[in-house]
């Protein structure tokens, strides 16, 4: 699953690839906000972990996760 997160004020989002699904992603955020939770944790694929403060969050945007070909495709 790739997830986009766009922070307040930074002109970059976060990229990265996640095993969740899109269903416990959603989940997490929304329990984090509805909570009251200063923070959102997000694990990566490879093991890294974000904590993303919950005050500042744009958007969340989930993918499908599929990768794109590269080269010439007949």
């Amino acid at each position: 699953m790739e997830i986009r997160i766009g922070i307040i004020n930074n002109s970059r989002e976060l990229s990265f690839e996640s095993d969740r699904t899109a269903a416990e992603i959603e989940k997490a955020v929304s329990d984090a906000i509805s909570g009251g939770a200063k923070l959102v944790r997000f694990e990566d694929s490879k093991g890294d972990v974000f904590l993303i403060s919950t005050e500042y969050l744009a958007y969340l945007e989930l993918g499908s996760g599929t990768s794109r070909r590269i080269g010439f495709v007949a």
